[in-house]
């Protein structure tokens, strides 16, 4: 089996906030031989997007600094693993501008972004503020959505119940979880 490496995108606005809690109990039981690489979103400020597929000659440029090691970071894993806290109902500001950002990616000449993205596993790890978790749909379906759209596999989201800094180790369900969170089987 090749090398697995996974990519942690953090998106909350606070480190070391309860999402990236659970996302680092879940790290420890990652299958033999993984490779991690941990980002927190708001170490990496990107501009706002721009849609510019309709502007001038409508073509986007090679990605620099921050932009550039997002880039090249999700390309180089196999699965990707979006740490978002619901906001709203979806996933953060940080979270949402990344993905914006695809829409670049797609567009930029020799990048082959779709092409290189399909077959990824994206999985999804938040923590909600509510009891009823089904509150996150918006937020698991727009990440799951887009990684079909780029014909990669959907991991599976991990959900943890906290409110207050520190309160996700009293979520023993989703500690539990977390530990066989990236054994389970990926879907299409």
């Amino acid at each position: 089996m090749a090398e697995r490496r996974f990519l942690f995108l953090m998106g909350s606005a606070r480190p070391g906030g309860n999402t990236e809690a659970l996302a680092r109990t879940a790290a420890e039981h990652l299958p033999e031989g993984a490779e991690q690489r941990w980002l927190h979103l708001d170490d990496l400020p990107l501009p706002p997007f721009r849609d510019v597929r309709h502007v001038d000659d409508g073509v986007y440029r090679a990605p620099v600094g921050n932009e550039r090691v997002l880039l090249e970071a999700t390309l180089d894993a196999t699965d990707l693993v979006i740490a978002s806290p619901l906001y709203w109902y979806s996933v953060s500001a940080s979270t949402k501008l990344y993905l914006d950002y695809w829409s670049a990616w797609m567009r930029v000449p020799g990048v082959d972004f779709r092409r290189r993205m399909a077959g990824k596993t994206t999985w999804a790890i938040s923590a909600v503020s509510d009891d009823d978790m089904a509150v996150a749909d918006p937020l698991v379906g727009t990440l799951r959505l887009c990684a079909q759209y780029f014909g990669g596999r959907w991991g599976g989201a991990l959900l943890g119940f906290a409110n207050r800094p520190g309160e996700m180790a009293t979520d023993h369900d989703a500690l539990t979880r977390a530990k066989t969170f990236f054994t389970a089987r990926a879907t299409g």
